[in-house]
C-alpha cells in the first residue's frame, strides 16, 4: 500500500490521442480515500507548448522536469506512433527509470514506452489495430495484442483507449487495495474487472487468396458452405485434388490449412449472429457448422477470447 500523496506525471507530446491523455486524469485526480484525503497528485507536462491534440491544442503547465520527480508516469497515445519522441523525451523517460520511476502506457503509448527501449525483452501490448506495426518497428519487444493489459512491475502497457481505464484501475488496486479501486471502477461507470481481452474486439482475418488463383473459386465455395459439416475429404474433392496436394496448395496460396480456414470463416459468421440475433448460441453453432454445442464454444474462445454468451452480452 502506498503512503502519503503519490505524484503521477502525465506525458502530453505532441498529436496526443486526448481520450488517452484524459483517461488518468479522471482516474487517479477525482480519487478520496476513506479520509478524504487525495492519494495521487496528477500534473500533465510536455516537452513542449502548445500541443496538439488534433481537435483542439493545449498547454501543459509543467515541462519535462517533472518527470524527475514523478512516481509514476503515463504515457498517453500519440496519433503519429513514436514520431514525437525525442532524444530529450528519451532521456528523460530513461533517467526516470532509472531512478525506480513506474512507466505506463495507454493504447499507442507503447509506441512511445517501446521507443526508450526499456521494454526490450518485455512482454507488452498496444492497441490491436497497430499491433503489425509496433512488432515490425519493435522487434525485441514480446508483444501480446490479444489482452488488456500487461504488467511487468516497473514497466505497464495497455490496449485501446478503454483498457486504459482497466490499465488505471489496476494501478489503484496495487496501490491502495480492492474497495478503494472499486470507488474509482464506480465513478468511472466501469467494472473493476472486464471479463475476456482485447481479442474479443478483433475480427479474425480470413486470409486471401491471391485473386486469379485456383484456391480463389474453392475459398468461394467454403464461404457459402462453412453452414455444412465439411470434411477434408469433401473439401478435396470439391477442389479436384487428393486431401496431401489440398493442404499443400492451399497452404502456399493463403498461408493456413483449409480446415483453420473454414473454422475462421464460421467464428466470423457466428460474431454477427451472436451480435444481430437472439437465437440461442447453441442454435448459431449448429448454424454456422460445428457438430456440437462444445465444439463451437471451445473454438469460440480460442479465436476471439471470450465465450459466445460473454461476445453477445458485450455486443449486441
Amino acid at each position: 500500500m502506498l503512503r502519503g500523496v503519490h505524484r503521477i506525471a502525465v506525458l502530453a507530446l505532441d498529436n496526443v490521442v486526448a481520450f488517452d491523455l484524459a483517461t488518468p486524469l479522471e482516474v487517479f485526480d477525482r480519487l478520496l480515500l476513506d479520509d478524504g484525503t487525495k492519494p495521487y497528485d496528477v500534473r500533465v507536462c510536455a516537452p513542449s507548448a502548445p500541443v496538439s491534440a488534433r481537435a483542439f491544442t493545449l498547454r501543459a503547465p509543467y515541462g519535462l522536469d517533472e518527470l524527475t520527480k514523478a512516481e509514476t508516469i503515463i504515457l498517453p497515445g500519440c496519433h503519429d506512433g513514436s514520431a514525437g519522441v525525442t532524444p530529450e523525451v528519451v532521456n528523460a523517460l530513461r533517467a526516470a527509470a532509472g531512478r525506480g520511476a513506474r512507466l505506463a502506457s495507454i493504447c499507442s503509448g507503447a509506441f512511445i514506452l517501446a521507443a526508450t527501449g526499456l521494454l526490450d525483452g518485455r512482454r507488452a501490448t498496444t492497441h490491436w489495430a497497430a499491433a503489425a506495426r509496433f512488432a515490425e518497428e519493435f522487434p525485441r519487444v514480446e508483444l501480446d495484442p490479444g489482452v488488456l493489459y500487461v504488467d511487468e512491475g516497473q514497466f505497464l502497457t495497455s490496449a485501446g483507449a478503454a483498457a486504459g481505464l482497466d490499465l488505471c484501475l489496476h494501478l489503484v488496486r496495487g496501490d491502495h487495495g480492492s474497495a478503494v479501486a472499486a470507488r474509482a471502477a464506480r465513478l468511472s461507470v466501469m467494472p473493476l474487472e472486464r471479463e475476456g481481452g482485447q481479442a474479443q474486439f478483433i475480427v479474425p482475418e480470413q486470409p486471401p487468396a491471391p485473386r486469379g488463383s485456383q484456391m480463389e473459386p474453392l475459398l468461394r465455395w467454403l464461404e457459402e458452405s462453412a453452414g455444412r459439416d465439411l470434411t477434408l475429404d469433401e473439401i478435396a474433392a470439391q477442389a479436384g485434388m487428393s486431401t496431401r496436394t489440398l493442404n499443400r496448395r492451399f497452404r502456399e496460396q493463403t498461408g493456413t490449412t483449409p480446415l483453420q480456414w473454414l473454422h475462421l470463416a464460421r467464428i466470423r459468421r457466428a460474431q454477427h449472429l451472436l451480435e444481430t440475433t437472439a437465437h440461442p448460441v447453441d442454435r448459431i453453432g449448429s448454424q454456422v457448422g460445428f457438430g456440437s454445442p462444445t465444439a463451437f464454444r471451445d473454438r469460440f474462445k480460442r479465436v476471439v477470447g471470450t465465450s459466445p454468451q460473454s461476445y453477445r452480452r458485450s455486443f449486441r
